[in-house]
């Protein structure tokens, strides 16, 4: 029996043969060299050509008019894109300005109702508890109808404030371009 080959593999299974390849010698062969023809390309000279002087006119005088149009337009998109950053600043702050006011909002309405529950603890009979009960009813439902108009007129103003530059300066902009 064959002594089992080493592999590179210290961890893997021995690999025993199974029949002893047949060696070959065989005879050193050298490709033989070729040369390839050597040739040249002709040469093509373009012919030269001169554009008339009306036609060149013509073409600087587009060129000319297509640079201008596109500082204008150029222009145009930076003065938009300025009227944009103004409109989207003034809706920044007015979401802040709402979310004050929802904030002040909920706090009056949870002051409220920890004072209705101060004044439960205060009845001393059940009238009592309903006259407390009616009268802190008809507190909240004009405080929150009251916070209702508030926030419904504060939300009208931010968005006359937040589209009112678009409007005029967008269009203004583009109509500079043009």
């Amino acid at each position: 029996m064959t002594e089992p080959r080493k592999t590179a593999n210290a961890g893997a299974a021995p690999v025993i043969p199974l029949f002893e390849f047949p060696q070959f010698d065989l005879p050193k062969f050298d490709l033989p060299k070729f040369d390839l023809p050597k040739f040249d390309l002709p040469k093509f000279e373009l012919p030269k050509f001169e554009l008339p002087a009306e036609l060149r006119a013509i073409a600087e005088q587009g060129i000319a008019q297509v640079k201008a149009a596109y500082e204008r337009a150029k222009a145009a998109a930076e003065q938009a894109t300025g009227v944009l950053e103004h409109s989207y600043a003034a809706a920044s702050e007015g979401a802040a300005e709402y979310n004050r006011q929802v904030v002040d909002a909920a706090r009056a309405n949870a002051n409220a109702g920890f004072d209705y529950a101060i004044a439960l603890l205060a009845v001393k009979s059940p009238t009592d508890v309903v006259e407390v009960s009616t009268a802190h009813a008809r507190e909240r439902f004009q405080a929150l109808a009251e916070q209702a108009k508030v926030l419904g007129a504060l939300v009208q103003k931010l968005a006359a404030e937040t589209a009112e530059p678009i409007q005029t300066g967008v269009t203004k902009a583009f109509q500079n371009a043009a």
